[in-house]
């Protein structure tokens, strides 16, 4: 039996993921996957902080440049691809690298988390999370009200999970009763019982390896705007203004504006760059203009923080609080100083594979092999509550609290006993009387 490892390196932008990578690679003859959901998309290197042509001659990358850029690659096709390349690369004996910040593009390969659609041979095509980009095809003509009535006629259980608002995920569970014949509840119980969680399936490698680069916050702070800026000096505004250009043209003429939620738009640049974009070629040397371009490239940068933010919650929260989840073993490398990069990042990581590679245990301990503060809360277990003051639906015990001791739904307690005290003369109404869970 192969000792080879799945890898995947995790970190923030500017972290050392693509040079670590390259590295190992070359070290363990590897091959690199990205899973990064922007870089599928031939062309825009810069605002999809690619790696060079120079890197990817020094180690073989894949998912890199795949598609065209007004199209889109649903998390099903990534990792239909990524799959087939892995499992090709270890029939070979070659280190599969998986090298990115994409969650779950993630999530997907390391997890089975999707369910199966009986009328695709290893196909799936759903998931309990937001991990597919496909539209709703069906029951366009219906209200998000009515569709909720219908999935709680048919599954009660996962209703009462969702918000009636949640339209694109109510509308995922009936099309899986639809086609199983099988409640999406009780398929993500059959998940569970498999070796699951409430996040989904169990792990698809045993065999697997987290690598996660840290580093001092401080110091992460002055890297991410310092990726912005050298995104800037390689041509970053031309970049989005010749795209823009080039495939919005009809939308410019036509005045629609961008649907910022599909394709390559989604990436981080696009938006925050958005008005200035739109300006007519003769006012972008406007002081008008150098002003909209300035608050641009901070919204970029303070854009980019915030998802450096999202990720460390993400490795926190779905790796490493998780006792409930087959998580792989997940390493910690400090990469704040770079002088060190040597004996704390590529040092240790090569140890660390050696010996898996050896079948011998690593003697670094991996960061969650004491699990604190476990996290066991998620859309499985969401307890749906209604306030009768406000009228509202809230989901999750989170949300409820936070509702209850909000300045809103004070406001409506007190203006609510105002009115039954004008109309009966009697006592206050406590919070209490007019606010209950309801009740299944």
């Amino acid at each position: 039996m192969s000792r080879v490892p799945i890898l995947v390196i995790l970190g923030a932008t500017g972290s050392g993921k693509s040079r670590l990578g390259i590295e190992l690679a070359r070290r363990f003859r590897g091959e690199i996957i990205s899973a990064d959901s922007m870089q599928v998309y031939r062309g825009l290197d810069v605002v999809t902080a690619k790696v060079s042509k120079e890197e990817q001659a020094q180690a073989r990358h894949h998912m890199i440049d795949i598609i065209d850029p007004i199209q889109e690659l649903t998390v099903v096709d990534f990792r239909n691809r990524a799959l087939r390349i892995i499992d090709g690369l270890l029939k070979e004996n070659k280190l599969p690298l998986v090298v990115g910040g994409t969650n779950y593009y993630i999530e997907a390969l390391l997890w089975q988390i999707l369910v199966d659609d009986p009328r695709q041979q290893g196909g799936e095509f759903d998931s309990e999370e937001e991990w597919t980009s496909k539209k709703p095809r069906r029951e366009e003509g219906l209200s998000s009200e009515d569709l909720h009535k219908k999935l709680m006629q048919v599954d009660p259980e996962m209703a009462e999970r969702l918000h009636p608002n949640d339209r694109r995920k109510v509308i995922r569970s009936l099309e899986i009763f639809e086609r199983h014949g099988q409640t999406h509840s009780e398929i993500l119980k059959q998940q569970r019982l498999a070796g699951g969680c409430g996040l989904g399936g169990p792990l698809r490698h045993k065999n697997s390896i987290i690598f996660w680069l840290t580093c001092n916050q401080a110091v992460l702070n002055e890297r991410l705007d310092a990726r912005v800026d050298s995104m800037l000096k390689a041509g970053l505004v031309q970049e989005l203004l010749d795209f823009h250009e080039r495939y919005n043209k009809d939308r410019l003429e036509q005045n629609q504006l961008p649907d910022y939620t599909r394709g390559i738009f989604q990436s981080i640049g696009f938006k925050e760059f958005h008005n200035y974009l739109i300006l007519p070629k003769e006012k972008r040397e406007t002081e008008e203009a150098r002003n909209m371009l300035s608050e641009a490239i901070e919204n970029l940068k303070m854009a980019t923080r915030r998802y450096a933010k999202r990720q460390r919650k993400w490795v926190n929260n779905r790796l490493l609080r998780r006792a409930d989840r087959q998580v792989p073993p997940v390493y910690s490398l400090d990469c704040s100083n770079v002088e060190q990069w040597e004996s704390e990042v590529y040092g240790k990581a090569v140890e660390i594979v050696s010996a898996v590679m050896r079948g011998e245990t690593p003697s670094q301990q991996p960061m969650n092999s004491v699990i604190d503060n476990a996290k066991d809360t998620d859309s499985s277990n969401f307890k749906r509550h209604f306030c009768e003051v406000c009228e509202r639906i809230l989901i999750n015990d989170l949300q409820w609290h936070a509702h209850m001791t909000g300045a809103k739904h004070r406001k409506m307690v007190l203006k609510r006993k105002k009115a039954l005290q004008s109309q009966t003369q009697e006592l206050p109404v406590s919070e209490s009387n007019v606010c209950q869970e309801e009740k299944n």
